[in-house]
């Protein structure tokens, strides 16, 4: 399922980047551009994010939401 469509993340990419080191919502911003567009995919983005973290025994980060604007 597409988390991000203006930037075309998907569920596999953000799982990817967490088992690729990811453990915070800006680094998986920074990698993956999700959350940098509108912004309205930022909520289910960190949950998916968090789910994967979980799964791979990793502790939930505890980065505050806050929309970041590059250009």
């Amino acid at each position: 399922m597409y988390v991000c469509i203006c930037k075309a993340v998907n569920e596999t990419a953000i799982k990817k980047a967490v088992s690729e080191g990811v453990s915070n919502f800006r680094d998986l911003s920074s990698r993956t551009g999700c959350g940098t567009q509108c912004g309205s995919c930022v909520k289910l983005a960190r949950e998916v994010m968090d789910q994967a973290l979980f799964e791979a025994g990793s502790p939930r980060s505890d980065v505050k939401l806050e929309m970041v604007s590059f250009g």
